[in-house]
């Protein structure tokens, strides 16, 4: 395969045209996408408590949108909801899919919950991968 493959990792809504905007600089047809949204926006009452149903149900809601975000720039996409802890997710991820980047979109730091904080810089310093940080504008 000449593409490149992409872990995209939304602990956000994403914003359609950054994402698509930075699919393009890869190639565009050639390039294999998995999305992985973590169910991530819990409280820390809500992750203790494992009530994760309303999280992953907005995480599913995230994931369609993301797919439905890349597949115009991409060769082939996949999407689905990952671990709660966005890094776990992403280490998850990578067992089976051997991304070239990862691309993690989230919140501005003020406005990122406590699991998604630092999601970047900590998969950028565990797993050896090139990862990239989309911020998505203020809601």
């Amino acid at each position: 395969m000449s593409g490149k493959r992409l872990l995209v990792v939304p602990t956000a809504p994403v914003d359609d045209s950054l994402l698509r905007a930075r699919l393009r600089e890869h190639g565009g047809p050639d390039v294999e996408v998995r999305v992985v949204a973590p169910a991530s926006d819990l409280s820390p009452l809500e992750w203790l408590a494992t009530d994760e149903d309303e999280a992953r149900g907005e995480a599913a809601e995230i994931a369609r949108t993301a797919e439905k975000a890349v597949q115009p720039a991409a060769g082939r996409v996949e999407a689905e909801v990952g671990d709660s802890d966005p890094v776990q997710a992403i280490e998850d991820a990578l067992r089976e899919f051997r991304a070239d980047e990862v691309i993690v979109v989230t919140r501005p730091g003020d406005e990122a919950n406590w699991l998604e904080q630092d999601t970047a810089e900590e998969a950028s310093e565990r797993f050896g991968v090139p990862v990239t940080q989309l911020v998505v504008g203020r809601s």
